[in-house]
């Protein structure tokens, strides 16, 4: 039996169960998601070295899954119900909206993801560059400076390695990198 030769009746139904249980499952997993920040929603595993997903991950996802499902069951019974389309038109034009659900979704959810990067900060790239005092260092204190690290403009803490007071704005030098703290001096 063909999708031509099956009732329309029972594709209405079978659509309308189809949009019905993944809107639900959508849902649960869209609170879950704002309720836990993200935390226990999707399958995760700690890694000892960094890797950069590919962004086919995003398109296998549950949530881009149920949303492709969402999207085909409610335009498949929209089709058939509303529309009065034919079983085959009302079948094509529900996979192209649910294939549109899932990349929109798989979209959204690279774009959260690329925001979550956490960038581990290499203190030695700021050896011998300049930049200026964030806020004020007494003699052989600690305090703040903005310089770049990482080829990135960064505010970070550092110890004034001289006898003298360094005032907010003064401009630096990093003279040392020792045990990840930047040692600077006033220039």
């Amino acid at each position: 039996m063909t999708i031509g030769q099956i009732d329309t009746a029972a594709l209405i139904t079978g659509y309308y169960y189809l949009a019905i249980f993944s809107t639900l499952i959508f849902t649960i997993k869209l609170i879950l998601f704002t309720i836990t920040g993200g935390d226990g929603t999707e399958v995760s595993a700690d890694f000892t070295s960094e890797i950069d997903t590919d962004i086919s991950f995003n398109f296998l996802s549950v949530q881009s899954v149920l949303a492709f499902f969402m999207g085909f069951g409610w335009m498949g019974y929209a089709g058939l119900n509303q529309f009065k389309f034919s079983n085959w038109t009302a079948f094509g034009v529900a996979m192209a909206v649910g294939l549109a659900f899932l990349f929109g979704t798989a979209f959204l959810m690279f774009g959260i993801r690329k925001l979550e990067k956490n960038v581990k900060k290499d203190n030695t790239t700021a050896l011998n560059k300049t930049g200026k005092a964030y806020t004020a260092f007494p003699p052989k204190g600690q305090g703040q400076i903005e310089i770049e690290v990482n080829e990135q403009l960064s505010v970070v803490d550092a110890v004034n390695n001289t006898d003298e007071e360094i005032k907010s704005f003064d401009r630096i030098k990093v003279v040392n990198v020792d045990n990840d703290i930047l040692y600077i001096e006033k220039i």
